[in-house]
């Protein structure tokens, strides 16, 4: 069982930085790939970037990739989300989920991943 509580999200200028971190609880945690996604008003959940278990593989979607960063540390428990240039469509709740099998290398896919945490709001201002 993985428990996952998102942390670091707020109010930003366009342009501007914001480190996501999502603490995870559980002996197994270093065994899962993670992944962050995000849900705006009115909108799908959709898929921003996934890190696989070991943190050597991370995959990234078009709207985000060049400056979003994910990373993680299996000694603390954590997956980060660094997010650079941020900009007003970037506004949503983000959420971190944890794959529901061991070793796999990560998912584009919500359905792939069986632990999630509860979100964190993030909003630009233009």
């Amino acid at each position: 069982q993985v428990r996952l509580v998102e942390s670091g999200g707020g109010l930003v200028q366009a342009g501007g930085s914001l480190r996501l971190s999502c603490a995870a609880t559980g002996r197994t945690f270093s065994k899962y790939a993670m992944g962050w996604f995000r849900q705006a008003p009115g909108k799908e959940r959709e898929f921003v970037a996934t890190i696989n278990w070991i943190g050597d593989n991370t995959f990234y979607s078009d709207f985000v990739k060049g400056r979003f960063t994910i990373s993680r540390n299996n000694v603390k428990n954590t997956v980060y989300l660094q997010m650079n240039s941020l900009k007003p469509e970037d506004t949503a709740v983000y959420y971190c989920a944890a794959d529901g099998l061991w070793y796999n290398p990560g998912s584009t896919q919500s359905k792939e991943y069986e632990y999630w945490g509860q979100g964190t709001q993030v909003t630009v201002s233009s």
